[in-house]
């Protein structure tokens, strides 16, 4: 297999902390991103027995050390980028507060695009040049059947239109972008009654990101392959 390497933020735990795993074990070399790696325990434990797997301090909203980070990467290859870091307020009508509103907007929907634009020259010069965002059904117009949740719904719609254009802004450069909704998952965020577990639900995810190409570019997937209205 080729010496392929993927970029993941918000790595520290959930979902993020299983991809992680998958990849490192799959023999990848991963740059594992999140805001305090010295306290993300299960993270060093996991770098520790995976030599492949490299940690770096980085928080979403602070753009400078996004750019910086790129800086320090400047000489590598990313085949895979991983916006996952996102975070889900609660919000319902009338207690939507603004502040935090705002600051989701940044991790959300702002950010991913960040991430893209200052490692684009890092994922053009790769193998497989591909770029994933964790979004939800959540943010999917169509499917909004329950109400509520504003932050939420409306920062991951958000990051669904900023991947759209992405998808199309890239194209030139021979990279693919997909936006994923990873289903209802056993995580801090998804609570313990959910429906899957990290391990499944990333399986899922890896074998979408393994079949995204420049042919299906822009598309919303869910980790069973199934393809999401927005």
């Amino acid at each position: 297999m080729a010496n392929y390497q993927v970029l993941i933020t918000g790595a520290n735990r959930g979902i993020g902390l299983e991809f992680t795993k998958q990849y490192a074990q799959d023999g990848w070399n991963v740059i594992a991103c999140c805001r305090d790696p010295q306290s993300a325990t299960a993270l060093l434990a996991l770098a520790n027995t995976h030599p492949n797997i490299r940690t770096f301090s980085l928080d979403v909203t602070d753009f400078a050390k996004i750019d910086a980070l790129a800086l320090q990467l400047k000489n590598e290859s990313i085949d895979v980028l991983i916006n996952n870091a996102g975070v889900y307020p609660d919000s319902s009508l009338g207690d939507a507060d603004e502040n935090e509103w705002l600051d989701a907007f940044k991790i959300n929907s702002i950010a991913p695009l960040k991430m893209a634009s200052a490692f684009t020259s890092h994922i053009a010069k790769s193998t497989l040049k591909k770029i994933a965002v964790l979004s939800s059904k959540m943010g999917s117009l169509d499917d909004n059947t329950s109400g509520g949740s504003y932050i939420y719904r409306s920062t991951k719609t958000a990051v669904n239109m900023v991947m759209k254009s992405l998808s199309i802004d890239l194209k030139p450069y021979g990279i693919a972008v997909v936006t994923l909704h990873p289903g209802w998952v056993q995580t801090d965020m998804g609570g313990s009654n959910a429906l899957i577990n990290t391990q499944t639900s990333v399986s899922g995810l890896r074998n979408v990101i393994t079949k995204l190409n420049s042919s299906n570019t822009g598309k919303f997937i869910a980790y069973d392959g199934k393809e999401i209205a927005w």
